[in-house]
């Protein structure tokens, strides 16, 4: 409530006491000073901010005055001069400028401090994996301990860990381009290289990994890259959470012009929340690793291609990730 209040008094009626006290002074002959405008518009700019206004609205705050007071000069048959409009439109660039750069550098410092905490977590997280990784080469290569042994499995679980973090920030990239490759992709076709990719991932975790019959002719129009990853992603959450010796199974089916993928896993069941896409969140389980951004690339990255990603429990086996995508454009045999 006390930032509404500063913003209305650092708003409108302030400028406006102010704007009159511009005038008085220009009457008299005395110097103008903006300095008390501006600063007023500063705290403005800072004020709309915190409430969540736009950088356009800050800028239609003081554009509305200019509206205002013109339309009640009009009105009361009292014409502005001259002079009293350039005071006007010399006072309200004085505002709009100063209220529009402190938005503007609040909002860059507050996306700077994001992004700056985003890459030291990203940082933090591949150096620990290439130490633990690195240590554990180390010992294998000494020959003190068998190359099938606790010390490789730790050394497997890093590399993999490496690369889940390096595609996440690959897809981040790509999802950040402007302009985003889209091919025709048989389904069935590319749903096999995902799951032959996924199998190495899902006997380290030790999870049993399969794909039911798909139709050859389903098809959709997707850059293969950015969706397998987000597929990928998803996987990994399926065999993370998964009890030992879990299975996970991949389908997909069509209907009224869209394309399901499902990954339903064995996790034991999970509570149907948004929370979970967002980014830094983590499921519960003992797999605590990774900066809990996999879930929320993999919906956006299906959100660029026209889909979403939902969730659906099966309490006390497990849970089914859906993505729904838009089919080809062109009509399909599956879809008759």
């Amino acid at each position: 409530m006390a930032v509404r209040v500063d913003a209305l008094w650092n708003g409108v009626p302030l400028f406006l006491t102010q704007l009159s006290e511009t005038l008085r002074l220009e009457m008299t002959a005395e110097p103008f000073s903006s300095v008390a405008i501006q600063e007023s518009a500063t705290k403005h700019g800072a004020d709309l901010w915190a409430l969540g206004f736009t950088i356009s609205e800050v800028v239609h705050v003081y554009g509305d005055i200019c509206q205002a007071v013109t339309q009640l000069a009009e009105r009361q048959f009292a014409p502005i001069t001259v002079q009293e409009f350039r005071v006007l439109n010399r006072s309200l660039d004085a505002a709009i400028a100063n209220a529009v750069t402190e938005y503007s550098r609040i909002t860059a410092d507050r996306t700077s401090r994001a992004e700056t905490e985003r890459l030291g977590q990203l940082a933090h997280e591949l150096r620990n994996h290439a130490h633990t990784a690195l240590l554990s080469f180390a010992v294998l290569k000494g020959g003190a301990v068998a190359v099938n042994g606790s010390t490789a499995t730790v050394l497997g679980r890093s590399l993999m860990s490496l690369r889940g973090l390096i595609d996440s920030t690959i897809s981040e990239v790509r999802l950040a381009a402007p302009v985003k490759a889209r091919e025709r992709t048989v389904l069935r076709d590319f749903l096999t290289d995902v799951i032959a990719s996924a199998s190495l991932l899902a006997e380290h975790h030790g999870a049993t990994l399969a794909m039911e019959s798909v139709d050859s002719a389903l098809a959709i129009d997707a850059d293969p890259q950015l969706l397998a990853s987000a597929l990928m992603n998803l996987l990994q959450n399926a065999f993370k959470f998964s009890r030992p010796g879990g299975h996970v199974v991949v389908r997909a089916r069509a209907a009224d012009f869209r394309v399901t993928i499902e990954i339903e896993d064995e996790c034991g069941g999970i509570v149907e929340d948004d929370i979970l896409f967002r980014a830094f969140s983590k499921r519960h389980g003992q797999d605590r690793s990774g900066l809990g951004l996999g879930l929320s690339i993999a919906r956006h990255a299906v959100q660029a291609h026209g889909g979403d990603i939902q969730v659906r429990n099966l309490p006390g086996k497990g849970c089914v990730f859906a993505v729904d995508l838009p089919v080809a454009e062109c009509p399909t045999a599956a879809l008759a």
